[in-house]
């Protein structure tokens, strides 16, 4: 399991309204992506839900480097680099997924938290406690899905969680969720 993210930082004046169009229109082309567990298109409003800027920030957990790799060298993200310019994509290590029991609900707000894995830490004991977190966050009423990944270049934790509700029970950044592809999901591995 792989996790990228690109973040599209846009000017305090930018109108959103550009940005759910686009997504309400090329959303679906994700759909069916082979290797792709799912995509999140996620937005974050100056002003909303305490956030300091307009932004647009896909998150993805990827079944197959094939997948990840046929949409960046040859797939839809030509069209981000052609609007936006090309941009930064961050990847990460999965650690774990767990789904929630809103499973089955629409996923509304994204929270992302980032954490470093402090110097002296026992990896094996630092891997479990992610882990443990994502069963944690996924355990909570309204939670869709939970994801722990690690970028070990940084040494950087990142816990994803998905919420059917306005008020998730994770602390982090949280985004407007405006669509999701998951044409994989089913297959996203989980602990056993």
């Amino acid at each position: 399991m792989h996790a990228m993210q690109y973040e599209l930082t846009l000017p305090a004046d930018y109108d959103m309204v550009i940005i759910r169009d686009r997504v309400a229109r090329k959303g679906h082309l994700l759909d069916d992506w082979e290797g792709l567990g799912f995509k999140t298109y996620l937005m974050r409003e100056r002003g909303v839900h305490g956030s300091p800027v307009n932004q647009y920030a896909p998150f993805y957990l990827w079944n197959t480097v094939a997948g990840m790799n046929s949409f960046l060298w040859g797939g839809p993200f030509q069209g981000i680099v052609d609007d936006f310019g090309r941009p930064s994509v961050r990847q990460w290590t999965g650690l774990a997924y767990e789904e929630g029991g809103a499973a089955d609900s629409p996923a509304r707000v994204a929270v992302l938290r980032r954490q470093q894995v402090p110097d002296g830490a026992q990896l094996t004991e630092a891997g479990a406690e992610a882990a443990r977190e994502a069963e944690r966050l996924a355990g909570e009423d309204g939670a869709v899905l939970a994801a722990a990944v690690v970028d070990p270049s940084r040494w950087e934790l990142l816990h994803f969680s998905l919420w059917e509700h306005d008020t998730p029970k994770a602390d982090g950044d949280a985004y407007e969720v405006l669509h999701m592809s998951a044409p994989q999901r089913d297959q996203l591995p989980r602990p056993l």
